[in-house]
């Protein structure tokens, strides 16, 4: 579990125990339960080298332990964003059966997300019928985990193909979950959606302040709008404003963010609710 404290910043930290634990697991010292060794590789997606996680994650299939879909969970995550649409949504379409036969609410709804978030680049409203079953199994189960990873993905394709309102209201959950947790991996996450919603509705300076904090190797490469929005901020606003605004976010700390993005998020609130 120690590999996981990526999600509070401390990712070369993670690297590091992620080398230690393949050795163990290699040598046949170690085995983890329910086939929850894919969750090692969470660290190469933080600095954006999916390929090392689904080679992982192959390489624990053939051991065939996976009894709760936990690895084909990862590994159709990692396909994603290596780019493999087709086969991470070939694994996905295996996992929804197999995760609700096990009668585990948490492995139900990480199924339906890694589902939902392999066909959310083609297939919109498929992505968002999983998402929203699962972040019901979530919430009902009281696993606030997998709901904000859900809420997110949710956000992600409301602000797109969606309501806006909506989008504000999953991603203001992923925050709050995320900031109550301590995880900053996840606010940043959650942050780059934002920047590009708002990007989206014309407020630029603020998309441009978030954009400071949010963008990572991770961020750039699950979230792609956030890099799509960067590019027009920086035509929008002039390069040098652009730097002045992403430098203020990135020193500012997670909680002061936290707090400018909730002001921020009741402003435009406001204004889609009052056009006029």
């Amino acid at each position: 579990m120690a590999t996981q404290c990526w999600m509070v910043g401390r990712v070369e930290t993670a690297l590091g125990y992620e080398d230690a634990a393949h050795r163990v697991i290699g040598s046949g010292r170690g085995q983890m339960p329910f086939g929850i060794e894919s969750f090692i590789g969470g660290a190469y997606l933080a600095i954006g080298q999916p390929e090392r996680t689904v080679e992982l994650c192959r390489a624990q299939l053939a051991q065939g332990r996976d009894s709760y879909g936990f690895t084909r969970v990862s590994l159709v995550l990692a396909l994603t964003l290596a780019g493999s649409h087709d086969e991470a949504m070939a694994v996905g379409r295996s996992l929804i059966d197999s995760a609700e036969a096990t009668r585990n609410p948490w492995a139900h709804s990480l199924a339906l997300f890694s589902c939902g978030f392999a066909f959310s680049a083609t297939d919109s409203v498929r992505a968002l019928d999983a998402m929203r079953r699962g972040l019901v199994i979530a919430q009902d189960s009281g696993n606030r985990a997998n709901e904000s990873l859900l809420a997110a993905t949710v956000s992600r394709i409301e602000a797109e193909h969606g309501d806006p309102l909506a989008a504000l209201d999953y991603v203001t959950l992923t925050i709050r979950n995320y900031h109550d947790a301590g995880n900053t991996s996840g606010v940043c996450d959650a942050l780059a959606i934002l920047a590009a919603l708002f990007d989206r509705l014309g407020r630029h300076q603020p998309a441009a302040t978030m954009a400071g904090l949010a963008l990572s190797p991770f961020t750039a490469m699950a979230i792609p709008e956030i890099n799509t929005a960067i590019t027009h901020l920086r035509d929008v606003l002039g390069e040098a404003t652009y730097e002045s605004l992403a430098r203020k976010g990135e020193t500012m700390t997670t909680a002061a963010m936290v707090t400018y993005a909730d002001d921020q998020i009741d402003q435009a609130r406001t204004q889609l609710e009052h056009p006029d």
